[in-house]
């Protein structure tokens, strides 16, 4: 016989689904996709924010002291590490506005923070992974560059390194 999984992970079978938390402000945000699957049993909620809190502080810090000695060591401020630094503080910012605010909503099992704050969360997500993404891309690039072309290439100054990271292009 089949075993009676949503029973393994500890929920009776019933009607509920996972949208059924979801309060009604930002119900029209939902795909009907979501409406099959039950609700996730209240103990992982509280797994998933303690995970995320822990990993919250400890890329806090972590990246508040990459920012620190970096930004305070003469000789760490090379055209490089800049792009270290740009990485470090994408991160501590994707930290710094959603890992609480995650944890916060784990609490209360869904999201209570209204449209507006849905939306920034959203916002702040995509915009610093986007901004992670971009500065791990040009790291490879200069890494390339210094692997591929050694002493021959052209070595980029501080403000080059600032160009790329703003503009965001690809220039090998």
């Amino acid at each position: 016989p089949i075993p009676n999984l949503p029973g393994l992970w500890g929920q009776p079978i019933s009607n509920l689904t996972v949208v059924d938390k979801v309060p009604p402000e930002i119900l029209h945000l939902v795909d009907p996709h979501w409406y099959q699957f039950p609700p996730m049993n209240p103990l992982w909620h509280s797994i998933i924010g303690f995970v995320i809190f822990v990993l919250g502080v400890i890329s806090i810090i972590g990246n508040g002291m990459v920012i620190y000695i970096f930004s305070t060591a003469k000789s760490l401020r090379t055209p490089s590490n800049l792009f270290v630094v740009n990485l470090a503080l994408s991160d501590f910012l994707m930290m710094g506005t959603n890992a609480f605010t995650m944890v916060y909503n784990c609490w209360f099992e869904t999201w209570t923070l209204g449209l507006l704050m849905c939306d920034l969360y959203a916002f702040f997500g995509s915009l610093f992974g986007c901004c992670s993404i971009w500065t791990m891309t040009m790291i490879a690039m200069d890494r390339y560059n210094v692997i591929v072309k050694g002493l021959s290439g052209k070595p980029l100054t501080n403000t080059g390194r600032t160009r790329k990271i703003c503009e965001s292009k690809p220039n090998v």
